[in-house]
């Protein structure tokens, strides 16, 4: 059966804004609620297909995907007809219908979405995982062009030496909670409606600690400080992070431990900038270097002393090329960066009798030019 457009699903005109989206949606799904039909397939699938008009409508980038290309604009963007991520509805429902709680339950049995997933993502019954840290690393730029190792000393959470992790004095262990009866969630109805949502005495674990360890306070976990060593890579630039797995705060009963993210912040140089792979450096030239051409000794990034030929009538800001003398591939898996360097001719502020004696004879020979003409725009492009 050929599918509806979504605007006639919902019954809203295509320049409907946002409230009257959710007003139409509110509608239909109160209609078509399978709480409210119970054995309607028919009921099932108009609401079905207005959660899916709807999750496209409440979208602006995937409304204005849907306006331009059709169903084949939605499809593209990961969803089949735009209805398999759900997270907008699970929030949006709380609006549209008051706050009633979790009606993940509700697009699991229909749409089958989230795999039995809470909305934190982690499957129920499993430990929540520990949280991510955050750690700022300052790097020389040396240090960030060819990588290095690190070490870091930072605070974290760890399970509880005094009750081994359990949260429980003398392993006492966890019981069923009494409020939800081990399932994790409660159930309250309004209206037609029964919803579901985490159990707030247990918070959707289905177990309560017996007797909570005074160490820990039945959390399962002490802070805790450690030391580990952090390799970068060459070729990593400011603003850049890396993830450390396993080395966050670990997770509550037994729950995976997250993960440390490492910012990195690359001082800056004093002779180099950078630019992707690419090192940019400026040096002096004297004037007449710079008209009779000749060779300059520069020093790169890793201390090296290279030889450059300066052509001929250089002109001030000429920039010449070092190949693969720039910022090594990241994990070395490309070849190094190009160096450029960029000429400043300087004017000497002193001259010697002799020099100026030269100068003179030279300022008669190639002529006075104290009347120069404008350079066109052109030229200097």
């Amino acid at each position: 059966m050929a599918k509806r457009d979504y605007y006639e699903v919902l019954g809203i005109q295509k320049n409907a804004t946002k409230d009257e989206v959710k007003k139409a949606y509110r509608k239909l799904a109160i209609q078509n609620h399978p709480d409210k039909n119970p054995g309607d397939k028919a009921a099932e699938e108009r609401f079905k297909e207005a959660t899916e008009a709807y999750e496209v409508m409440c979208d602006d980038q995937k409304r204005a995907a849907y306006d331009q290309f059709g169903f084949a604009g939605v499809d593209s963007m990961g969803g089949q007809g735009g209805a398999q991520d759900f997270t907008n509805i699970y929030r949006d429902f709380e609006d549209i219908f008051g706050g009633f709680g979790d009606f993940s339950s509700i697009f699991d049995n229909l749409f089958g979405g989230t795999g039995g997933r809470s909305s934190s993502g982690r499957r129920r019954g499993e430990p929540p995982r520990g949280s991510n840290l955050r750690y700022d690393m300052e790097l020389s730029f040396e240090q960030a062009v060819f990588g290095t190792t690190v070490e870091v000393s930072y605070s974290h959470d760890e399970g509880c030496q005094t009750c081994a992790g359990s949260g429980s004095e003398s392993g006492g262990g966890r019981k069923v909670c009494p409020t939800c009866q081990g399932s994790g969630q409660v159930r309250r109805s309004s209206g037609f409606f029964s919803i579901a949502s985490p159990c707030p005495t247990c918070g959707g674990e289905g177990h309560i600690v017996d007797k909570p360890c005074r160490s820990c306070g039945g959390s399962g976990l002490t802070k805790k400080k450690q030391k580990i060593k952090v390799t970068i890579p060459p070729g990593i630039d400011d603003g850049k992070r890396l993830s450390v797995a396993g080395q966050g705060d670990a997770g509550q009963n037994g729950g995976r431990a997250g993960d440390l993210y490492v910012f990195i912040h690359v001082k800056p140089h004093e002779f180099f900038e950078r630019d992707g792979y690419d090192l940019y450096c400026a040096v002096p030239i004297t004037a007449t270097k710079a008209t009779l051409g000749g060779e300059i000794t520069v020093p790169t990034i890793d201390g090296k002393k290279v030889k450059v030929s300066v052509p001929a009538g250089s002109q001030h800001g000429k920039m010449l090329r070092l190949r693969e003398e720039g910022v090594p591939g990241a994990n070395g898996s490309a070849k190094r960066g190009d160096m450029y360097i960029k000429l400043m001719i300087q004017v000497p502020l002193k001259l010697t009798k002799r020099g100026r004696e030269l100068l003179e004879e030279l300022l008669r020979v190639e002529g006075d030019e104290s009347e120069p003409r404008p350079i066109k725009l052109s030229e200097l492009k």
